[in-house]
């Protein structure tokens, strides 16, 4: 399955980018998949990232590309579960391999957004809610990085 979403920002690269890996701001455009998202990571390539809800469930990924201000690819490789790491349960398994990939080029004074799910396997219901959650999401960043 792949799907993809756009969005255009009125502002350069390096304020979407930064919108999108901040740590005030990554919980703000994150909060319609889920109020109190956090990421755990040290941003650099190959390294792992805790994707989580504030109550100890979420996604584990690891970072398989970092061109800044360009590019982010993460690689699904399991889930948390109270605050637990699985990679071998069922519904880790489905999504272990897809990617979310991040393309940001520039427009002029604007930045193109274009996020890229490949490979995710999920329950139609989630997979449902992650379809309706992302144009919110991504009106959320663009409000932010506009400001």
């Amino acid at each position: 399955m792949k799907e993809q979403f756009k969005i255009t920002v009125n502002a350069p690269r390096k304020k979407v980018w930064e919108t999108l890996w901040g740590e005030t701001t990554y919980p703000v455009w994150t909060a319609p998949f889920c109020e109190g998202s956090t990421v755990t990571t040290d941003w650099q390539e190959g390294s792992k990232v805790l994707f989580a809800d504030g109550k100890d469930r979420g996604m584990i990924s690891v970072i398989a590309r970092n061109i800044p201000y360009e590019h982010m690819s993460f690689k699904m490789l399991g889930e948390l579960v109270n605050g637990v790491e699985d990679y071998t349960s069922e519904s880790a398994k489905k999504i272990a391999g897809a990617f979310e990939n991040y393309t940001l080029t520039p427009d002029g004074d604007k930045t193109l957004l274009v996020v890229d799910l490949i490979g995710i396997n999920m329950d139609k219901d989630i997979m449902d809610y992650l379809m309706a959650a992302w144009p919110d999401a991504l009106d959320a960043l663009k409000s932010i990085a506009e400001e």
